[in-house]
């Protein structure tokens, strides 16, 4: 049955980011599981890339990412843990225009439900810069496998209800018309 106003499915194109020291794409599982479900959906993986747990070069790779046209989503995995080496969510959110603290809430949740109180130590985030939409996943491809399947999946999806991220796209960047 189908819902009343219900849209067609809308593909984004997604960038796929894995913040690492020691991987590379051969042997980059989490990357792949983002890449594979993405496809799987219809979605197009327009750029697949693995850096360094670097604050400025993670930095740099996201504001460049936010002059492509054919970027409209930008996930990376890696990099959001407790180490002094986990910089990730630091250079996701020197970037962000606006934070959407709900994807983190959430995320946290469905943590918890796997893993239990070790959720804690996750520190997923995602937000908005440049009409461009950023997730930062943890590194394990259980992780990967939680956030799409519980979140991104339905998120991405323009015939989501009652509502979901890909329907305001267009508006993402009203704030810059009215300037």
């Amino acid at each position: 049955m189908k819902m009343p106003n219900a849209q067609p499915f809308l593909p984004v194109n997604i960038a796929v980011l894995t913040i690492s020291d020691t991987r590379t794409l051969n042997d980059d599982k989490s990357g792949s599981v983002i890449e594979e479900r993405a496809i799987k959906e219809g979605h197009k993986v327009v750029l697949r890339k693995v850096i360094l747990d670097d604050h400025g070069l993670i930095r740099g790779e996201l504001l460049k990412l936010a002059d492509h046209a054919d970027v409209d989503v930008v996930i990376t995995t890696g990099g959001t843990g407790l180490t002094g080496r986990d910089v990730s969510v630091e250079a996701h959110k020197s970037i962000y225009e606006k934070e959407i603290t709900g994807f983190a809430a959430l995320f946290t949740m469905i943590s918890y439900q796997k893993i239990g109180a070790s959720a804690i130590q996750s520190r997923a985030c995602a937000g908005v810069y440049s009409g461009t939409y950023y997730f930062a996943i943890p590194g394990s491809p259980g992780a990967c496998k939680d956030a799409w399947d519980g979140i991104l999946k339905s998120q991405l999806n323009l015939g989501n209800r009652p509502c979901n991220l890909v329907e305001i796209m267009p508006r993402l960047e009203e704030h810059k018309k009215i300037a």
